[in-house]
């Protein structure tokens, strides 16, 4: 056998993934507060790049394809006074007592590492040695910061269990007895409704244990979920969504966005100089200005083709979002389902019903048992939530019998389903909601 090297000419065709289209595709996906970085950033390296801070006023917008007029409706200005009368989100109102907690400017960066890791519930969402680690903090600093931080109000917030909640309730109240931390100590045993072994781990009777058990009802464990406002985000929003006499419209929040200035004149002046740098230098100045140009177009694109198809959630709420997917917005705009999807990555949008992110707004059907089309899985989350919310709580209502109201309200949905949501919801099951009644009766 003989081995040898032979040459050949051929042709085929590839997509290449250049580095502008890479950093093109990139920029889909940056928030307002992103963008601007990154512009600042090339500013540094490009002397004819300079970046332009958003100016309130100064918006594109887009209208909702197929909105209708109204009469009576809101225009921008009355559709944020309405956001403002709801009640103060949590991250809002935590945010204020950090203002005066730590008027340090670097304590303060500290903090909003915390804050970030707030869960709606109040708790703490994140371990606190992968907060130390985040802030470059040992683990004994970071004991100490959460101690600071949870002395907001109300008590119990950026608690890392329950009973650490509800301790940090008590002793607040001043009502921390050894009994009581006992109890605290053995919040298994209280969730089995193994009364019995409390009183021996506690070392008590009935008579004893039956005020303890009182003053644990009337302790809040998730003193976060008290905050009705929509739940605020750390930044400003990228899209916003009103209404005028002409119906729903969406802007690109251009109070938050930046441009790209591209100074020409400086180029010109220094070309007879520096001809290859500076048009080397100045077609990349141009190239990031379209790039830029190309990202907010698209993202006002997809905001509106989101409005259009979820015109009633903005009236109504979650309970009014109907089915939509990627694909479904990527179509009807005519980009890759891809961009969709960069798109609302990270992007937030203010609407008459709080602030949300994009991603939160789409939603796979469920079969309708009569024609097509079906109900979104988050509206049907929503009326899950609903009927438990007003259910008997001593003859709670079971997957079963869930799964059978919201079929017979048109939506078909099997008893499994319903618990794959309740899961989701952090709902507990039939028999547990019932055994918290009747300990809540004792």
């Amino acid at each position: 056998m003989q081995i040898s090297t032979v040459q050949s000419i051929g042709q085929r065709q590839s997509v290449v993934m250049t580095a502008q289209l890479q950093k093109a595709i990139c920029l889909l996906q940056y928030s307002n507060v992103d963008l601007h970085s990154v512009i600042e950033s090339e500013s540094e390296d490009n002397p004819f790049i300079e970046v332009k801070s958003g100016a309130a006023g100064d918006s594109q917008s887009m209208r909702g394809v197929g909105s209708t007029s109204r009469g009576g409706g809101m225009d921008q200005a009355d559709m944020l006074a309405r956001i403002q009368e709801h009640d103060q989100s949590l991250y809002s109102h935590v945010s204020v007592q950090f203002d005066m907690l730590f008027p340090n400017p670097a304590d303060r960066i500290t903090a909003d590492v915390f804050l970030e890791a707030l869960e709606p519930s109040g708790w703490l969402g994140e371990p606190l040695d992968m907060l130390a680690q985040r802030i470059g903090i040992s683990m004994e600093e970071a004991e100490d910061w959460l101690q600071r931080v949870q002395q907001v109000e109300p008590s119990g917030l950026f608690a890392r269990s329950l009973a650490e909640c509800l301790a940090l309730q008590a002793e607040d109240k001043g009502v921390m007895t050894p009994l009581f931390r006992t109890l605290l100590d053995n919040l298994p045993k209280l969730a089995q409704a193994d009364l019995k072994g409390l009183m021996r781990a506690c070392n008590c009777d009935m008579d004893e244990l039956r005020p303890a058990l009182k003053l644990l009802r009337s302790l809040n464990p998730k003193p976060g979920a008290d905050f009705n406002g929509p739940v605020a985000p750390q930044r400003a929003p990228d899209l916003i969504v009103s209404r005028s006499d002409e119906g729903w419209k969406v802007d690109l929040n251009k109070s938050t966005l930046p441009s790209v200035v591209v100074n020409e004149k400086k180029a010109a002046t220094l070309k007879a100089a520096h001809g290859e740098y500076v048009n080397d230098t100045l077609s990349v100045a141009l190239w990031l200005r379209r790039a830029v140009a190309h990202r907010n177009q698209t993202t006002l694109a997809v905001g509106a083709e989101i409005l259009r198809r979820q015109s009633q959630f903005m009236e109504k709420g979650p309970a009014g979002l109907v089915p939509m997917t990627l694909k479904d917005v990527a179509e009807e705009i005519g980009v890759h389902e891809s961009t969709v999807s960069r798109v609302t990555t990270d992007l937030l949008m203010q609407t008459p019903q709080g602030t949300f992110p994009l991603k939160y707004l789409f939603s796979a059907a469920l079969r309708k048992d009569e024609g097509e089309g079906g109900e979104s899985a988050a509206a049907v989350r929503h009326r899950i939530q609903q009927l438990v919310r007003d259910e008997d709580p001593t003859n709670p209502l079971s997957d079963e019998a869930i799964a059978k109201i919201i079929t017979t309200e048109g939506t078909h949905l099997a008893r499994r389903t319903v618990a794959k949501y309740r899961d989701i919801l952090k709902i507990p099951s039939s028999f547990q909601r019932r055994r918290n009644a009747l300990l809540q009766a004792d």
